[in-house]
């Protein structure tokens, strides 16, 4: 057998094992977004903190198994770093999940609640202001 055709029959035995590569990642993708939308779901049915943590499972599914997805989330998180960031916070090996929720906590009182009204600034100012005492 001649040189091209033993690279054919070697391209033969590769496509079944690629294909089957392909439907997992596709599978596992597929996954991956129907956990984002359960997150999403739960974000909106005020079940905050799973739905954060379904999406960044769901997220994290995606962004493993889908290239189109990454180059995605890099160009959203050029263009708009202040919002993705809890989010890699999130898909990090160790994730600071407590951190984050403060943080985000805080940035949905700034928007919702009037600023006489705001519990959680005043309740983490008022506990600086011990910590600092007690030093």
């Amino acid at each position: 057998m001649s040189l091209p055709g033993m690279i054919g029959a070697a391209r033969a035995q590769e496509e079944p094992a690629a294909l089957v590569r392909k439907g997992m990642r596709m599978a596992l993708t597929g996954v991956g977004l129907l956990i984002m939308l359960a997150g999403v779901i739960a974000f909106i049915l005020f079940l905050h903190t799973l739905g954060i943590i379904l999406f960044a499972i769901g997220l994290v599914f995606v962004l493993r198994h889908s290239f189109s997805a990454r180059r995605t989330f890099i160009k959203a998180q050029r263009r708009h770093p202040k919002i993705v960031f809890p989010i890699r916070r999130l898909l990090r090996r160790e994730p600071e999940v407590i951190p984050v929720l403060w943080q985000q906590s805080l940035r949905l009182e700034l928007l919702v609640v009037p600023t006489r009204w705001r519990f959680l600034r005043r309740s983490r100012l008022s506990m600086k202001r011990r910590g600092n005492r007690r030093s």
